[in-house]
């Protein structure tokens, strides 16, 4: 798997937990990251509002501000394609 960069990550992170909500460990096995790799990633979205815990439920889910997040990763990538080399 080549790097990541953080940016990268974190629309993954928001991508899984935006459809209806995830759980630490679909997130971690869709994100393709380790358990320590998660929780930091995971305080840093939650901090910045940008991911929400519903307690209730256990799982995670994603932000007015993490969809607009998702919605400018997007325009980046339509504007500037990276090329797997």
């Amino acid at each position: 798997m080549k790097n990541r960069s953080k940016t990268d990550i974190v629309g993954l992170i928001l991508e899984v937990a935006n459809a209806g909500g995830a759980t630490k460990t679909k997130i971690m096995y869709k994100a393709f990251l380790c358990y320590s790799q998660l929780k930091e990633y995971l305080a840093i979205l939650v901090e910045n509002s940008l991911l929400e815990f519903e307690e209730g439920g256990q799982f995670y889910r994603t932000t007015e501000k993490g969809i607009r997040f998702l919605q400018m990763y997007a325009q980046v990538h339509e504007m500037m394609p990276i090329k797997n080399a």
